[in-house]
């Protein structure tokens, strides 16, 4: 991969994912409407109200995956390119979109038994260590936290005191950020698992008649992996590179999900958020506006750098097949339609001011000159990178 700023921009990549029916909608005898091409990226959904003899609407998008789509399949195709783009130093995002029981929690973190039922998120934990272990050259050091919206609300799912409200903040360097927002030091994917699970006990979920855990919140995990080589001049270059991997709540009519008090009022505040990413994919899209309105919301502010900024962004659009959910999934798919002409302009981060590793590299050469200076420069010994990097971390040991 070629280093330096990227000139030309690229796309959001914009894939579909349609699950199976489920056993209600085959007891109620509903009908599947939607047909998908896997070969050329094509769905079309028929109407099931419209005369038989008028054609399906047609979408075409860089994939689909129909009700046999494999965890690992889709994983390798749409989310792991962009996990290696990030131990390069870009920055990446992936996130699921879709109407609440369409399997968005199922495509974004899975079933944790049987492993091949694990979804991108803890795919994308292995993938990570993987590469890294491969890897001879470089230093890494790999953070992660964990957050989710709800109400509005930013909060920290592994904070001491989850319901805290967090703030968003914003400067130069850094871009839009959460402030005191805690991270944790990770040297395995089994590490980051804990985390994972500690923070999805703080999580909130609410029963609906869409879906008995149903995600009532927008969760945010993001993965900072930095890393270190030497050239040979003899100077260190640090690269970071930050993956956030987004599970989005539903988006509904709260007719059809049956909400009422905390549910209703949580639906509303979904569903605003979800209208104000459409609104700012429209902005992008749309080449007249000059405002991009991500302020409107927390999610398009967290997510700004993803559309339209320094990010390789995946959006995986999840659908339900049958008949009584038609117009959720034309309005699903022109949401994804719209997203896939947004253009970003990635670029790896080459050494950032705010680089967790360039303080432990500083460390460590004072630690050296101490050592030396106490063997009167007998030549100090080794001193282990990960030790060191260890004692790090806003926050103690990971869940």
């Amino acid at each position: 991969m070629a280093d330096g700023p990227k000139k030309n921009p690229e796309c959001v990549r914009v894939v579909v994912r349609c699950r199976p029916m489920s056993r209600k909608e085959v007891e109620d005898n509903r009908k599947r409407i939607i047909e998908m091409n896997l070969e050329l990226g094509e769905i079309t959904v028929k109407n099931p109200e419209a005369d038989p003899r008028e054609l399906p609407k047609p979408f075409t998008f860089d994939q689909v995956y129909d009700w046999n789509s494999e965890q690992a399949y889709l994983f390798e195709t749409t989310a792991q390119p962009i996990v290696d783009s990030v131990l390069t130093g870009y920055n990446g995002t992936v996130f699921a979109y879709g109407q609440t029981g369409t399997g968005k929690t199922h495509t974004m973190e899975g079933q944790w038994e049987p492993h091949e039922m694990r979804g991108i998120i803890p795919r994308a934990f292995n993938r990570i260590f993987e590469r890294i272990e491969q890897t001879h050259d470089q230093n890494f050091l790999v953070r992660a936290s964990f957050l989710e919206i709800y109400n509005e609300e930013v909060r920290d799912l592994l904070s001491k005191d989850p319901k805290n409200k967090l703030e968003l903040k914003e400067d130069v360097d850094r871009g839009v950020y959460v402030k005191d927002l805690t991270s944790y030091v990770v040297k395995k994917a089994e590490e980051m698992e804990h985390v994972l699970m500690a923070g999805k006990k703080n999580r909130s979920v609410g029963a609906t008649l869409m879906n008995q855990d149903s995600s009532r919140s927008h969760s945010i995990f993001s993965i900072i992996i930095e890393s270190s080589n030497e050239s040979p001049d003899g100077s260190k270059h640090i690269r970071a590179g930050k993956l956030n991997l987004v599970d989005l709540a539903g988006s509904e009519r709260q007719s059809k999900t049956g909400a009422t008090g905390d549910r209703l009022k949580e639906a509303t505040k979904i569903n605003l958020s979800l209208s104000a990413l459409g609104n700012v994919i429209s902005a992008l899209v749309d080449g007249k506006s000059s405002h991009i309105p991500y302020r409107d919301s927390k999610l398009t502010r967290l997510l700004q750098d993803s559309l339209g900024g320094n990010t390789k962004t995946v959006m995986v659009a999840n659908l339900g097949p049958a008949d009584y959910n038609y117009d959720e999934t034309i309005s699903t798919l022109r949401y994804a339609n719209r997203a896939k002409n947004i253009k970003n302009k990635p670029k790896i981060n080459e050494d950032p001011k705010d680089a967790m590793l360039r303080e432990f590299q500083e460390e460590i050469s004072r630690l050296k000159a101490m050592l030396e200076a106490q063997q009167g420069g007998e030549g100090g010994g080794e001193i282990d990178m990960a030790a060191v990097a260890g004692g790090g971390g806003g926050g103690g040991g990971g869940g």
